[in-house]
């Protein structure tokens, strides 16, 4: 029986893993994640009970210095985050040397009081593992963290190491989510960024961090089939990117929707009807009211 609670904020500099930690550490897949950095945009929940605790956890944007208003508000998601919470997670890597991204996170961190371990990302990626010491002797001497903890989200060690030092920060309380809740994204929601999942994996350089997109149908058939109708629109900046993301013939963009649709079939545990638009927006990432639109609105 859930009798504490643990809120535990998830942060770090761009492609340090934390979405990859995410899901290790719920056991799902609800954050997409890819080689490219600032995959994640908003602040997402994940929801892991173990034996009287359940953990909710926040899953960032990486700290980054922004370019565009979707930047500044990807930023301003971190900043507060950081708050409010039992604990931080500071994700990084396994290098020697405290980065400028992760000393902004501690000022943060160490701003709001909130109790913060240091998670070491990529552990599995040293031969050696005497070489996590000057890591954690820089880390050291740049923060008195709770604990510090080498992982690797990707292969899954450490992980319940990890949650062994959060749960000391567990406070006395209800559960927050029912048992069958793993996250507080909206189905559809997900399935969306599935879709912007493979835009990141199939397309080269700007083109998909320029990308948005919008679920404009979810509907499940009336005719027992339990078949899902999902159809979907691709924003993108330019007229140029609409052409490379349809690809020849629609080779890309049916490849783009075939790799998705198998992902959300997973995810959904039944069929999935996909069909995909893709529609130009000039500047989207500048302009307040298409960010409202999109769904980037204040946490």
């Amino acid at each position: 029986m859930i009798n504490k609670t643990a809120m535990v904020t998830i942060c770090g500099r761009p492609n340090v893993g934390k979405s990859t930690l995410t899901n290790a550490l719920v056991g799902e897949k609800i954050a997409i994640v890819s080689p490219k950095p600032q995959t994640t945009r908003t602040r997402i929940l994940a929801v892991r009970s173990r034996g009287d605790t359940q953990f909710v956890f926040a899953d960032t944007p990486g700290f980054h210095r922004a370019r565009t208003k979707l930047g500044n508000y990807m930023d301003d998601v971190v900043r507060q985050s950081v708050a409010d919470v039992d604990a931080v997670v500071l994700m990084a890597e396994p290098v020697a040397a405290v980065g400028d991204i992760e000393k902004k996170l501690i000022a943060r961190i160490r701003e709001t009081g909130v109790p913060a371990v240091l998670a070491v990302n990529k552990s599995d990626t040293l031969d050696d593992k005497t070489a996590l010491l000057p890591v954690l002797a820089a880390y050291g001497a740049e923060y008195d963290f709770a604990a510090i903890v080498p992982i690797s989200a990707q292969t899954g060690d450490g992980v319940e190491e990890l949650l062994d030092e959060l749960g000391k920060f567990a406070q006395p309380g209800p559960a927050l989510f029912p048992d069958d809740v793993i996250s507080d994204q909206p189905e559809k929601q997900i399935c969306a960024e599935i879709v912007r999942e493979k835009l990141l994996l199939n397309l080269d350089q700007e083109i998909p961090h320029g990308t948005a997109v919008v679920v404009t149908k979810f509907a499940e058939r009336d005719d027992g089939s339990d078949i899902i109708d999902l159809d979907v629109t691709i924003y993108c900046e330019k007229q140029s990117h609409k052409g490379i993301i349809i690809g020849k013939k629609g080779a890309m963009l049916k490849k783009i929707g075939a790799e998705a649709r198998r992902d959300i079939e997973d995810f959904m545990g039944t069929k999935v009807f996909l069909q995909t638009w893709v529609k130009v927006k000039e500047n989207w990432r500048d302009s307040d009211a298409l960010l409202r639109n999109f769904g980037f609105t204040d946490q």
